[in-house]
Formats: C-alpha cells, structure tokens, sequence
C-alpha cells in the first residue's frame, strides 16, 4: 500500500487535500489504521490534522460554554478539569473508551467518525455498507448488533462520547472547502445513504465539538455493558442527563448505528419527577417499543431497560 502523508498547517489546506479523491483524514489512526489493514478503507493520501491551530485545544467560550477541539485527544478530555466538572457523563464516556494506550492516541474527531465493528463488514463480506444489495446479519451471526432504526444496516455505532454528547446536546463544527456549518449530533449521523456513518461531504472534517453551557452540571451519568470488564465496545451504554433547568436527555448506545435518544414523551415524564420503581419500569419498557431485536440479540432489550430504570432512578430523585 503506497500513499502520500501531508501535516497541513491550516484548516484551508487541510479541506483542499481532503476534497482530493482518495484522501482520508488521520488523527491518532486507532481506527483508521485498522481499517486500511482490513481493506475497509483505501488512501491514496493521508491528511493529518493533528498541526492546525487550536486542534487540541479545550477552551471555554463566552457565556460558560466549552469548545472540544477535533484533535484533542481522549485522554485528555476525560482528565480535563473543565469537562470533569461540568460535563460528568462525557469524561466518563470518554474514560470508558478502549485502553489507556488507546485513549493517549485517538482523538475526539475520530472517535465520532469510526467505522462499524460488524465482522461481516470487517472482513469484507458483501453488505450495505460494502455496496452489496443486503444485510447478512438479518440470518447471520447478529449477537452484537442493533435492536433500533429499521436498518438497513444493524451494525450499531461504536463511539462511547457521541452518546453523551448527544445527551448533552452538543453541537459538532464542521470545516470544509466553504468554511464552517455546524451540526447537532442528531445531524451529523443523519447519513444519507448506508454506505457512510456522518454527514461530512468531501473535504470536510471535524474542527470542535461544542458543549453549551445549559448542559453543565445537573444531574449526569454514563453507564456502559460489555461483555469483558474493559477494552471493549458497548453491548449497551446510556448517557443520562438532567439539567439544571429540569430538561432530561436519555441516549442509548450500542443499539442503533446512531445514538439513539428515547422519545421526548419519557424524557418528558422522567423531568415531571415523584416516579416509583414501577413507573420507572414502565417508562423503561415503553423506551424499547419500537425495538426489533434479530435472531440473536434480544437479550439487549432487557439490558437496555435495565440500564433505563438505574439512571431514571439516579436522576429523577
């Protein structure tokens, strides 16, 4: 595999070379590394973007709001004195990430843009996301996959900080060929066809991420099932978060290809408060209605809803 390697120095240059065919963006290359060795992704140009200014900076804005910068790495956003305590449920996502080896080297930016685990994908099988006409997870080995979203790819997304970042109603600021747009987290994996994860076009990257100062503090947390006690991808993870102004986000992970937030009518009546353990059940298994569990991982509902009625109960009383 033969490619070129450029460290442009500004975020100009940077969306020029990726707008390039064959180029790809790399950070700490956790992911991306994998993925060429798996034949997943080709490069015919690697733009690093570890160099532009304020890449790995987290800074406070006016008016109390944190700015993440796409290059700043896990470890450090989970250690950072400003996200521990505003932002509790983020550092404990992003604390929650792979192994400490891996925390020192990914970054935020390409956290939220990895690519699904499904080892059918992975191993260059026929699928949505390879350009095939189907899934074979439908009537295949589908133990690990999505219970949400209707597919049609039920590979689940594997970052841990885009769900609490969703729960935190963060923003994702998006740089390109014409400047910056940004995006809710919603809409970044608001992908218009199966065969990408995000909204990002050609050229474009991910510059910062946005916490608003209205998510700080509250009542927050992030709980993660694995099937090993670490350096591992999410079974199911929920990030929980009422705010100080009453407002409650519930977003479930490892569910969907997305991050999944539970319908604003629970969230609703999860913020009215005085709930007992067998509303906060109900509230759980009303949660998952619309999940559509495959052959073999039905057992994501019950842990989903038992990860439901904990942090309900954390962050209602």
């Amino acid at each position: 595999m033969t490619f070129t390697y450029s460290r442009p120095a500004s975020r100009t240059i940077a969306a020029r070379e990726l707008a390039l065919p064959g180029a790809l963006v790399i950070g700490g290359g956790t992911d991306l590394v994998v993925a060429l060795h798996e034949g997943i992704m080709r490069a015919d140009a690697l733009v690093d973007l570890r160099r532009l200014p304020g890449a790995r900076d987290i800074t406070e804005q006016p008016g109390g709001a944190l700015r993440v910068g796409g290059g700043a790495l896990i470890a450090e956003i989970a250690a950072h004195a400003l996200v521990t305590a505003r932002y509790p449920a983020l550092a404990e996502a992003c604390t929650s990430v792979g192994t400490p080896q891996l925390r020192n080297m990914g970054t935020i930016g390409g956290n939220l843009c990895q690519r699904p685990r499904c080892w059918y994908f992975r191993r260059g099988l026929s699928c949505f996301k390879s350009g095939g006409a189907s899934c074979p997870a439908v009537h295949g080995a589908n133990q690990y996959l999505g219970i949400l979203g209707d597919g049609p790819c039920h590979a689940p997304h594997p970052s841990d900080p885009a769900v609490a970042l969703m729960a935190l109603d963060a923003s994702v600021i998006v740089a390109g060929l014409d400047g910056e747009r940004t995006l809710s987290v919603a809409e970044f994996y608001q992908a218009p066809d199966a065969t990408r994860e995000t909204a990002l076009d050609a050229g474009e990257f991910v510059a910062a991420i946005d916490l608003p100062a209205a998510s700080a503090g509250g009542a927050q947390r992030y709980d993660k099932l694995m099937q090993r006690a670490a350096w591992d991808f999410a079974l199911v993870s929920l990030a929980a978060v009422r705010r100080a102004d009453g407002d409650v986000r519930l977003v479930l992970g490892g569910v969907a290809p997305r991050p999944w937030r539970v319908t604003s009518s629970i969230e609703e009546d999860v913020a009215s408060g005085g709930l007992d353990a067998d509303t906060i059940a109900i509230l759980a298994g009303r949660a998952l209605y619309d999940a559509r569990p495959l052959s073999g991982n039905a057992y994501k509902v019950h842990l989903a809803e038992t990860l439901l009625r904990r942090a309900i109960a954390a962050i209602a009383a």
